[in-house]
């Protein structure tokens, strides 16, 4: 059976990505870490504008896409990521990849978007350094 996760993911991090280099690399890493295949990209650029300064990068996966916008202009930096697929993702790996921005606070939801949009899961959690610790409700069997 198909599935159709939707993971949307809201962090602030103290060490942002600021390069194209830098986010695509971190793109491919997450592709490869959640088992997927790209089909497309990974494709970045960087914002002037005022207000929304920063980093875009998206990727185009055989099961749908990733998307991520980091505004750089303040600290703690904010994050805003995409994670649609129409197969099977495990969300602790895709959370995992943030480590390495420092993230300060994160929240979070996986939606089920195969018959209706219907939340799986949400948290908000927070992070100190290498450790997380936070709250998962699971509202459904849980992923």
């Amino acid at each position: 059976m198909v599935k159709h996760k939707h993971l949307i993911i809201r962090a602030e991090v103290n060490q942002p990505i600021t390069s194209e280099k830098e986010i695509k690399k971190w793109l491919r890493n997450l592709v490869k870490k959640i088992d997927m295949k790209i089909i497309g990209g990974p494709y970045a650029g960087y914002v002037t504008k005022d207000g929304n300064r920063g980093i875009t990068g998206t990727v185009m996966i055989e099961t749908s896409h990733i998307s991520i916008h980091i505004w750089d202009e303040e600290i703690p930096s904010l994050v805003q990521c995409d994670v649609y697929s129409c197969a099977e993702f495990s969300s602790n790996e895709v959370l995992s990849e943030f480590v390495d921005m420092d993230v300060q606070h994160m929240a979070y939801t996986m939606i089920d978007r195969a018959k209706e949009i219907k939340p799986i899961f949400s948290t908000k959690a927070h992070w100190s350094g290498l450790v997380w610790s936070g709250e998962n409700v699971d509202i459904s069997n849980g992923y």
